[in-house]
């Protein structure tokens, strides 16, 4: 069984026209893409009518092109957004998907090929002013140069108690409950902390006289891993950690985990099998 998994394709139509056409020519069993898919909240705003839609412009379309070209062999495709993408984005995400030609899984559970998938989109907070996808870490903590979720802006109204009380971590064992995870594939945005994939370019910032921390990712989404040690965790939104570390993968226990986010032009594709994941591959694929 193989799988592929890529993330922060940030609307460039050269990754995704390298994306449908790996699909198309290798027809892998399952697609999962990690989130910041879709223009920055700014740039779906101001961009020309005629690339405003970039979810039914572009997504759709050339996901349709390929359901037409594989026919039964067509993959699952399962998505969850990023918190660069635009939350009023979300509506038609769901809408797309009414006809199978994906599946949004933030914050939910779903089978893939017999094996248990779950999604999460969010992230702890960022320096960006977009709160669309951010939610406190453990507790209501915010490192020296980033947003308070309680600031900023958002995309679509929210529950002004649910965005100052509720953490990620919270979210996860909710998401999770009591399940059997030793076979599950967890979809993230956000990367776990202090590993590999989670290494930010922030060397000797300060804010304030406080040195800024390199690692970036989630402290919940790495306990949530020590603790339950699901089969695999897939992540990106610190695009150059990979160039950093020289690492796509890292491992916390039995739990392989991979990043599908690149900081280069060309597309970052990730091919496991679920139940083999130490012999997954990653590689870099130009566009057109």
């Amino acid at each position: 069984m193989t799988w592929f998994f890529t993330s922060d394709l940030h609307r460039r139509t050269a990754r995704y026209d390298a994306l449908f056409g790996m699909i198309a020519a290798e027809s892998p069993d399952a697609v999962l893409l990690g989130g910041d898919l879709l223009p920055h909240m700014h740039a779906a705003l101001t961009m020309d009518p005629s690339r405003a839609d970039f979810v039914n412009g572009v997504l759709v379309q050339g996901f349709r092109r390929v359901r037409e070209t594989l026919g039964e062999r067509y993959p699952d495709v399962l998505l969850i957004l990023g918190n660069d993408d635009p939350r009023f984005e979300e509506a038609a995400i769901l809408a797309a998907g009414k006809d199978g030609l994906w599946r949004y899984i933030h914050d939910r559970k779903v089978d893939v090929c017999g094996v248990p998938v779950y999604g999460y989109a969010n992230v702890p907070p960022t320096p960006f002013q977009n709160k669309d996808w951010e939610r406190y870490d453990v507790s209501r903590f915010v490192d020296p140069g980033c947003v308070s979720p309680e600031e900023g802006r958002r995309t679509v109204p929210v529950d002004l108690r649910r965005v100052r009380y509720a953490t990620i971590q919270e979210d996860l064992n909710r998401l999770s409950g009591d399940d059997d995870l030793d076979r599950a594939v967890f979809l993230f945005h956000s990367p776990p902390y202090e590993t590999k994939l989670d290494r930010a370019a922030l060397d000797g910032r300060m804010v304030d006289h406080v040195p800024l921390d390199v690692h970036v990712g989630s402290i919940a989404i790495r306990r949530f891993i020590e603790a339950r040690q699901p089969a695999v965790t897939l992540h990106g939104h610190v695009h150059e950690s990979a160039r950093l570390t020289g690492e796509w993968r890292d491992v916390i226990g039995r739990t392989q985990l991979f990043t599908g986010a690149h900081d280069g032009p060309e597309l970052a594709l990730v091919r496991f099998d679920p139940a083999l994941p130490g012999n997954a591959t990653r590689e870099l694929v130009a566009g057109s």
